[in-house]
This record gives C-alpha cells, structure tokens and sequence, in this order.
C-alpha cells in the first residue's frame, strides 16, 4: 500500500548514487507541474471568457440581422439519401415582401402544406437560427477545456524532453565511467 510511491524519485535528497542530471531534471519537472497548477486555470480563464464574448457577439449579430418568417412545406419531409437529416422545398415571404422558395429541413414526416418557422437574413436568403444561450456557454467551455487540454499536452512534451535529455547525459555519463572502470574489472584491459 504505497499511494504515493511515484514521486519519490524526483524529492530533494543527499543520495551520493544521485548524480547532478537527476536533481536537475527532477527540479525541471517540479517546476513544470508548477507551471501547470497556474497555468492551466489562467488559460480555462481567459479563452473561455474570450470565446464567451466572441459567441455572445455573434448571436447578438444573428439576432439582429436575421428574422423568423413562417414557411409553408411545398413537399413532404422526407430523409436525405444519407439519412442524417430531412428535408423539404419550401416558400416563405421575405422581409422585403419578395416571394422566396428554397429547401428547408423540417422534422421528417412532416407533410406538403404544414408551416414551419425559418431564419432568413434581410433579403430573405436563409441563415442558421441563432445560438441558444446554452451553446454560447458550451461554446466557451468547451474552449476552456482545450485550452486546458493544450496548455497540458505543451507541459508534457517539455516534461518528455528534459527526460529525454537527461537519460541521453545518464547514458553519457555511465558510458564514460564504464570506460574508466571497466578495464580494471576485466582482463582484456
């Protein structure tokens, strides 16, 4: 039962078999997961705030460019071949008084004649329906998340590349002591 057994190797200590390269890596890794503890928060911050105010401003925008005008189905909704979606030809009046038909994607079955409510721009073209409040909030924290995720995925590839040179100057360094030693312990030296 030893929870916390991981970190052991990377505590401060007066081990004489600890070479240099051990307490600096194990320094360089404390500090990243330092960096981590701050960084990670003040990044979830301050993207998700930004993406916040970004999608706030495109649904304000959405909302007052577009309009929700009635449809009228001129055919049956019916699945797409690809089957993901219905759709169905439709007319509607736009906001200039113009006549308009198009393709809309009603929920499927619904028949020839139903109306149905449409976002169209000022001329009448359609356009998405504004974001919901909640995607706004979803939208930013899921850029929170990845910018958490990022900030993460960054830290540990600095973490794997001072391990990586650490074991490189172990290596080295034992290497260059089995040179020193090894003939003394063999009889071909």
């Amino acid at each position: 039962m030893r929870p916390i057994r991981w970190p052991h190797g990377y505590r401060p200590s007066r081990n004489p078999l600890r070479r240099r390269c051990d307490r600096v890596e194990a320094a360089i890794l404390g500090a990243l997961l330092v960096v981590l503890a701050v960084a990670a928060p003040l990044a979830a911050i301050v993207v998700g705030h930004s993406v916040y105010h970004s999608a706030t401003d495109a649904r304000h925008t959405q909302l007052t460019t577009g309009h929700r005008v009635q449809a009228v189905l001129l055919t049956s909704a019916a699945w797409d071949p690809g089957g993901y979606f219905a759709s169905a030809q439709a007319r509607w009046t736009a906001p200039d008084g113009t006549r308009r038909t198009g393709t809309v994607f009603p929920a499927a079955g619904t028949p020839a004649g139903a109306e149905v409510q449409v976002w169209v721009d000022g001329s009448g073209r359609l356009t998405d329906e504004p974001l919901k409040p909640s995607q706004v909030q979803g939208q930013a924290v899921l850029a929170g998340v990845l910018a958490v995720m990022c900030v993460a995925v960054v830290l540990w590839g600095a973490g794997q590349a001072v391990r990586l040179a650490a074991d490189r100057r172990r290596l080295a360094a034992w290497d260059d002591e089995w040179r020193a030693t090894g003939p003394k312990w063999s009889r071909h030296g």
